[in-house]
């Protein structure tokens, strides 16, 4: 039996983050270490219904065998439910191109997530604690971090919960001596080899020689970070509201209103985190988003680009459909969000060329030629704009409208037989194939786009 105090202590900590209740069921993640038997024995003793269960990540020998026998007994001893899971770890981290580390942790929660949702558990709850924090502060120190970085490993993420954040190692394996528990110690703890080992064993230890509450100092001090950015983070809800808009898959930020912030740095941050930026590319876009124009940053899923006084996001594009080849009128789609209408009409005498109609391009039918082509504008493409005599870059008309690289990169063209171009579709009909006094049938080109694709 744990003492009354330690108990208390966690029983208190579960109630002030809301993180169990009675009457519902629980995983707890179970190694056979101190950790992991203190937090089953308190939830067991706290009253909860929890179930264990057991990664055997085979990377140990007869380390790992002695751990799961270990955990095996323990559970019949005090009446728990066991599950075991077995993984070819190192099998894992080669076909995934990951550490070791990196693929027990996604082999190990991905069964976590698995096993919850078959038992019904309302939550997996695992035994890291205050010190776990404080290394992972310090971690992200070393290694260069936002504010989130700082605040240390929270109570809740998800379906996962951590109830023993409230004490340290040495609460613990006081708590366990003294109710006489056994437990098993994985030996690669013990070895200065990996960056957070060396902090626990090195970095930690010499700070406690300048100050021996220095672990309590810096989980004091990362709880009132958590309560800074949780401010900080309101603040960036506002700028989001202010400075965000959206135009379909399109996210456009205003750098006036953001700059205007109380807390820019921090609200691009949050802002771009989202789409998968990198706090460096944030770092270096924030450094350089007022010193002009074009340049871009790419994300796993999205790109961004610097335009004037906008940053505008997309995500990545799947690449272009293939050039669509129209033989004669009709109706043909050129992407699952875009059709062309091609249609002749003999030119009346009342007949008046439509203006202020973008998505419509009238061209004498004589001057064009079959079959036509629908595609993304290229490197090298001139045309002669309506009411003009000598050609132009489509490249140089598209900046002197003010495109910007999305919409330079989506401009489509409609070429002839002959591969003139006859329009810049939405902006310009090629003078070429104007309408003029001789024009006796007119050619029509509609197109038509879902404005939310």
């Amino acid at each position: 039996m744990l003492n009354k105090r330690f108990l208390q202590k966690v029983s208190r900590f579960i109630a002030q983050h809301g993180l169990m209740e009675h009457g519902r069921r629980y995983l707890v993640g179970l190694s056979g270490g101190a950790d992991s038997v203190a937090l089953t024995l308190t939830l067991k003793e706290l009253g909860y219904a929890v179930e264990a269960v057991h990664c055997n990540f085979c990377l140990r020998g007869e380390e790992s065998e002695r751990d799961e026998h270990f955990c095996q007994g323990f559970c019949q001893d005090n009446g728990i439910s066991l599950h075991l899971a077995r993984f070819d770890t190192a099998a894992y981290a080669a076909l995934h191109k990951v550490s070791i580390e990196m693929a027990a942790r996604n082999l190990r929660y991905a069964y976590f997530s698995r096993l919850a949702a078959d038992i019904g558990a309302a939550a997996t709850c695992v035994a890291h604690h205050q010190d776990d924090s404080v290394e992972t502060v310090l971690l992200n120190l070393i290694r260069g971090t936002g504010i989130d970085g700082l605040t240390g490993i929270k109570p809740r993420n998800g379906a996962i919960v951590r109830p023993l954040l409230c004490v340290t190692r040495d609460e613990i394996e006081a708590a366990l001596a003294e109710a006489g528990q056994p437990y098993v110690t994985d030996s690669t703890n013990l070895v200065d080899d990996v960056v957070r080992n060396k902090i626990r064993l090195d970095i930690l230890p010499l700070m406690k020689t300048i100050n021996p509450s220095a672990s309590q100092s810096i989980a004091a001090t990362a709880r009132r970070v958590s309560e800074a950015a949780a401010a900080l983070d309101a603040m960036a809800a506002k700028a989001a509201a202010e400075a965000v808009s959206r135009r379909g898959r399109t996210t456009l930020i205003s750098i006036p209103t953001l700059m205007a912030q109380p807390a820019p740095g921090y609200a691009l941050f949050k802002l771009l985190k989202g789409y998968a930026f990198t706090p460096t590319q944030i770092e270096q876009l924030r450094q350089t988003m007022q010193a002009g124009t074009g340049r871009t940053f790419t994300s796993p899923t999205h790109t961004l680009l610097v335009d004037r006084d906008s940053l505008v996001i997309e995500p990545n594009a799947d690449g272009a459909p293939p050039p669509l080849v129209i033989p004669e009128c009709g109706t043909y789609l050129y992407s699952e969000h875009a059709k062309f209408r091609i249609t002749k009409t003999l030119r009346g005498q009342d007949f008046k060329i439509p203006t202020g109609d973008k998505r419509r391009c009238m061209a004498d039918a004589s001057a064009v030629a079959f079959p036509l082509t629908v595609r993304p504008a290229a490197p090298g493409d001139r045309f002669i704009p309506f009411g003009m005599k000598g050609s132009k870059l489509v490249s140089d008309y598209l900046t002197d409208a003010k495109l910007n690289l999305f919409d330079k990169r989506r401009q489509l063209i409609v070429t002839d037989a002959r591969r003139r171009i006859v329009w810049l579709v939405g902006l310009r009909t090629d003078n070429r194939f104007r309408i003029t006094d001789k024009t006796t049938e007119v050619l029509e080109i509609t197109y038509t786009a879902d404005e939310d694709a």
